[in-house]
């Protein structure tokens, strides 16, 4: 089992369970988040994941400006991020927010737990 700590940030329910349920039959803690907001919320109040897979297209905090707000604070900072987006220029904005990783919706399984532990292991 790997256990390590991932946040899932997506409003879409239809793309955050099934995401959700397949990282922890793989056995990674998963916590979710509906909006950048509610993800600052959890990461502010202790336990780090090693990943964050984020959206970029959300109601409320969207991804870009969670993104800005984490490059804000030093301890969060560190933590490495995996974009998910159904956007056709998700490489360009992963760039442009500094993101090393990302992967387009629909998202590949096997990518994304290879994505996952290369980040959670770097």
């Amino acid at each position: 089992m790997h256990r390590h700590r991932v946040l899932v940030v997506e409003d879409d329910a239809d793309s955050r369970e099934p995401i959700a349920e397949v990282l922890t039959q793989e056995g990674f803690e998963v916590e979710i988040a509906t909006d950048g907001a509610e993800a600052l919320a959890q990461l502010g109040s202790g336990g780090r994941p090693c990943v964050v897979l984020l959206d970029l297209r959300m109601p409320g905090m969207d991804g870009f400006e969670f993104r800005a707000e984490q490059m804000r604070d030093p301890a969060l900072a560190k933590i490495p991020v995996v974009m998910l987006s159904g956007d056709d220029f998700v490489d360009e904005k992963a760039l442009e927010l500094g993101i090393e990783h990302f992967i387009r919706k629909p998202i590949d399984v096997d990518h994304l737990i290879d994505l996952i532990e290369h980040a959670c292991h770097a």
